[in-house]
């Protein structure tokens, strides 16, 4: 009876040190720091990439506070072009940065959009979908967000050119 309490024992001992080990996988020393799910602000923010796991908003919308600001800058007095108005849709929510994809525009450009329920506005860049001009956009969760509109909802925005 002796000899198998010692084994259990040395068992209980064994697999309490186990606990204390990284994880076979864990190729990191205990003192490296643990990877943040959010990316590094110098990386590109088309280059950002939500995590695997996501599943909020938060988790999605992988932009800075910098970033927030410098799209909701206020709009330069002059230089900009009336596009018209779109309706849009929430577009590819992992799809990083301000931009509104929409058939106003013929080629990729810089603008903004306004959204006049809120009366805020979002420096985005305009990229071109086939389509009508009336037949609507997408824009990104990170513009959507900025100029406050519901993301269930169809916003009726005003897009601008140039600036």
């Amino acid at each position: 009876m002796q000899l198998r309490s010692a084994l259990l024992l040395g068992t209980a001992i064994s697999l309490g040190a186990c606990t204390q080990m990284p994880a076979p996988s864990d190729t990191r020393g205990a003192d490296a720091p643990v990877p943040s799910a959010q990316p590094a602000p110098q990386q590109p923010i088309e280059e950002r990439f939500p995590d695997a796991n996501a599943n909020s908003v938060d988790d999605f919308d992988l932009t800075t506070e910098a970033e927030r600001q410098e799209a909701a800058a206020p709009a330069p007095i002059g230089g900009e072009t009336s596009l018209g108005t779109t309706v849009a849709s929430l577009g590819d929510p992992a799809s990083q940065g301000f931009w509104l994809e929409t058939p106003l525009v013929d080629a990729e450009t810089e603008g903004r959009v306004v959204y006049p329920e809120t009366g805020e506005s979002a420096s985005v860049t305009l990229r071109p979908i086939p389509g009508e001009p009336g037949a609507g956009s997408r824009i990104s969760l990170a513009a959507m967000r900025l100029i406050e509109a519901p993301l269930t909802d169809l916003p009726t925005l005003e897009v601008y050119a140039g600036g």
